[in-house]
């Protein structure tokens, strides 16, 4: 097949499978949405059904087609993306006509770490030195069907089983330690970095094996209860989250994501029934974390370890998800010190507590007063500097108005001393907000390429451009804009136009365009998107303040040369246009 990325968008229309990830919104000819690819709250992020194109108009600008869709959201190369794509709608691949040496590397640890998963599986299930593994989570009330659908494994004792085993399969000792899988000593020669451990495999959301975990059984071991694989090409910490594979098909059906802090938090509830949960890596609930959990849910439930570090993780995590406008509940545990054996110890309390979460702002109050808990002026000021911040930040006044009263009862104030402290912090907000460098030249220019991108997008995304594109283009020439890829496109659509027999057809009009033009405009063609309350009169306006930009350019040509004869009279009759049009732009 000559070109696969064009028979896949053939077969694939990119609004359903772009809607089936988030969700759009009719915006006109197009579809809308908050941008999945960085936080926001207004939407910036646009689908062209005609085009079968996307565009982020926010803080990230990217955009492109499926394809770069999907390479974004799994955060994965170009021939992982168009071999998934290609799976999907049936399309062939006979011939890949490039080398995509990243896709190679990962493809390749990919297998390596399948390979291990099946290596440490096969210890822990076939083989006496997997008794002792089997006997630790059979303690653990660990059923042997949740093994297997982890795919839990044990690491033998052993410096080197892993690593001749993978040798075998045709792995260099160079890229096993790449992988995370060995350990290089002081003297250059390699060992196997789990030993004696129960093992974990990580999995991305594609259930792609990304890493492991590995658990000691020795309690008296001197060594680290956990060791985890660390940062590969394939396996980023900050990115991961344990169970996501299992869990986020319910997470998307519920729209609530529950966080735990480790494997055995997660994959107890799993065995139980409670689908949505997933885990982090150590303690610190991070920034991208939570953006792989908005893709599917604006809810989150944090139930971390009852314990001073749990606490801090979820004070943190709170934080984090307001950043990105997530509603954020707590679970608190009624026994235990963790989900895992809050559920083997009283089911029905667990059941309660998750089905019963605190609002957050109670849960920093409580945290705070356990955290100060002496009746002084000193710890009263600390449970207020840690509390009232997050109380400043909430917007319904009567939620507001009711912690306001709690907390002035908490540290015996009255309720106007909560609100002189908030007011001082909204203050600070708002200077720290308002400083900002003088880009002032900068700014000037770019809402003259904006408005042509507008226009020009305005034209094509109408229903009849022709019609369109001959009020725009009353005021103002191809010429007449600022950037050179603009004018381009502008006099072939005037050209194209002078036909008035022949319907405009957009994907005709786009292959007519040179292949550097495409890109700048389908960019260009989705801007208009964002706005649909304009009315034909603003789009006039915006007509002639790109008539001043172009005048004002002409005048300061001429004026940088000597100005006699014509160049004067030039002048004198841009100068007159300039005053009708800044005339026109006042009414």
């Amino acid at each position: 097949m000559d070109n696969p990325v064009e028979e896949i968008k053939k077969r694939l229309d990119i609004v359903e499978y772009i809607g089936s990830f988030i969700p759009l919104k009719k915006a006109g000819r197009n579809f809308k949405a908050v941008c999945p690819f960085h936080s926001e709250k207004t939407p910036s992020f646009v689908v062209s059904p005609e085009r079968q194109i996307w565009h982020c108009f926010g803080a990230c600008g990217e955009g492109g087609d499926v394809v770069k869709f999907l390479m974004k959201w799994e955060n994965i190369t170009f021939i992982e993306a168009l071999k998934e794509l290609a799976q999907k709608t049936g399309v062939i691949l006979k011939k890949i006509s490039f080398e995509d040496k990243v896709w190679r590397k990962r493809e390749r640890y990919f297998n390596m770490n399948n390979l291990t998963a099946e290596f440490f599986e096969y210890l822990l299930n076939k083989t006496k030195f997997g008794e002792k593994g089997i006997d630790y989570l059979k303690n653990r009330s660990i059923k042997l069907a949740t093994v297997k659908k982890f795919q839990l494994g044990y690491a033998p004792s052993s410096w080197d089983s892993l690593r001749l085993f993978l040798k075998k399969k045709k792995f260099e000792e160079e890229e096993i330690y790449e992988n995370g899988l060995l350990v290089k000593s002081e003297g250059g020669s390699y060992y196997d970095r789990f030993r004696g451990r129960l093992m974990f495999p990580i999995k991305d959301s594609r259930n792609f094996i990304i890493g492991f975990s590995g658990r000691s059984l020795d309690e008296k071991d001197k060594q680290a209860k956990y060791i985890n694989t660390p940062e590969t090409p394939i396996y980023h910490k900050r990115e991961t989250l344990f169970g996501i594979n299992l869990a986020k098909e319910t997470i998307k059906k519920d729209k609530n994501a529950y966080i735990v802090e480790g494997e055995f938090d997660m994959i107890i509830p799993y065995q139980n029934g409670f689908t949505s949960f997933v885990a982090i890596k150590g303690t610190a609930l991070t920034n991208e974390q939570l953006m792989l959990l908005k893709r599917y849910t604006d809810k989150i439930t944090l139930a971390l370890d009852a314990d001073v570090a749990g606490e801090e993780s979820t004070r943190r995590g709170i934080e984090e998800a307001e950043k990105l406008d997530l509603e954020v509940r707590i679970v608190e545990l009624p026994i235990g010190k963790d989900p895992d054996e809050a559920v083997r110890t009283d089911m029905k309390a667990f059941k309660k507590a998750i089905s019963k979460p605190i609002p957050i702002y109670d849960f920093l109050i409580e945290m705070a007063k356990k955290k100060y808990p002496e009746n002084t002026s000193f710890d009263k000021k600390r449970i207020g500097d840690e509390v009232i911040p997050f109380i400043e930040r909430i917007t319904n006044p009567i939620v507001r108005s009711h912690y306001v009263k709690k907390i002035a009862a908490l540290l015996g104030v009255s309720e106007s001393s909560i609100e002189a402290i908030m007011s001082r912090i909204k203050r600070k907000k708002k200077q720290l907000d308002s400083f900002k460098p003088n880009f002032q030249s900068r700014q000037k220019e770019e809402r003259e390429v904006v408005i042509e991108k507008y226009l020009l997008s305005y034209v094509f995304q109408s229903n009849n451009p022709n019609e369109t594109s001959n009020e725009i283009f009353s005021i103002i020439n191809w010429d007449n804009f600022y950037l050179l890829p603009h004018q381009k496109i502008g006099k072939i659509f005037l050209e194209s136009q002078k036909d008035k027999q022949n319907k405009f057809n957009l994907n005709s009009f786009v292959s007519k365009l040179a292949p550097e033009l495409r890109q700048i405009f389908d960019e260009l063609y989705l801007s208009a998107s964002l706005e649909q309350n304009l009315s034909s009169e603003n789009i006039l306006k915006l007509a002639l303040e790109i008539k001043s930009f172009y005048l004002k350019r002409e005048i300061k040509k001429i004026l940088t040369d000597e100005v006699e004869g014509d160049k004067k009279n030039e002048l004198l009759s841009l100068s007159k246009n300039l005053k009708e049009v800044e005339k026109k732009l006042l009414t």
